[in-house]
């Protein structure tokens, strides 16, 4: 990435990363630049390929893509993709030069730095796009180098039974994009009030975060806390039964 800026020094360039075991479509550079017209950091999405399915972990995707579809649905925005998905990988990204300045680029840790590097563009009021016309295809291999990655991951499900896996109760989550949505529109609208008395939150400290934020994007992604009870954690199975019914509107997001 540092030589990657060098190159781009002179003009507010484009940087795009993926992985040594991957391969983009033909279509990837104009998908992604394309995608970059609407946002500033690009994630696209990743299809594992190879010989040995995983049941388990394309369960588990489908299911962050149901819970990412109901976050736009919830909260939408305009540089959001039509056609999205819920990944959030170095395996797929596209940034502008400027963007990738302005937060600091990666971090230096052993894994996870590319959801570390979109978290902090949010919070920092970057628009971050899922786009699932950005394709790259990537090895389904268990056997990987960097610690905590896919290859790894792949092979702790392999051996993890069904009801060992647990997630964030959605229902949780709703209530945090919903507040995320109710946040945006009460700093576009100057009523911070209401962000106060829905969060709970004294009305001072809701000023001095907006005097932090640059716009509303980062403010919704700063002034939202864990719901009241705290994020409950459930199993894969519960929670893909509660997503169901949240989409078909069976019960309250």
């Amino acid at each position: 990435m540092t030589m990657g800026m060098a190159a781009v020094a002179s003009s507010d360039g484009i940087l795009l990363t993926t992985d040594a075991d991957s391969m983009p479509m033909p279509s990837w550079l104009e998908a992604t630049v394309a995608a970059l017209d609407h946002a500033d950091i690009v994630m696209g999405k990743v299809i594992r390929t190879g010989r040995d399915p995983h049941a388990l972990q394309d369960r588990i995707e489908r299911y962050y893509d149901a819970l990412h579809a109901l976050r736009r649905r919830l909260d939408p925005v305009p540089w959001e993709a039509v056609a999205t998905h819920h990944q959030t990988t170095g395996a797929n990204m596209g940034i502008r030069a400027s963007a990738y300045r302005s937060i600091g680029g990666f971090a230096p840790v052993a894994n996870g730095e590319d959801a570390r590097l979109a978290d902090e563009a949010s919070r920092a009021g970057l628009r971050v796009r899922r786009d699932a016309a950005s394709i790259v295809y990537t090895s389904d291999r268990r056997e990987g180098r960097a610690a905590g990655g896919m290859a790894q991951m792949l092979h702790m499900l392999e051996a993890a039974d069904v009801g060992a896996v647990t997630l964030a109760h959605p229902q949780d989550a709703a209530w945090q994009y919903r507040m995320q949505a109710m946040a945006r529109t009460a700093y576009q609208d100057d009523r911070l009030e209401r962000v106060s008395l829905a969060l709970g939150l004294p009305r001072d400290h809701v000023i001095g975060v907006v005097r932090d934020c640059p716009n509303a994007e980062a403010f919704a992604m700063r002034i939202v806390p864990e719901p009241p009870a705290g994020m409950r954690i459930v199993p894969l199975a519960v929670a893909e039964d509660v997503i169901a019914r949240l989409v078909c509107g069976q019960v309250a997001a």
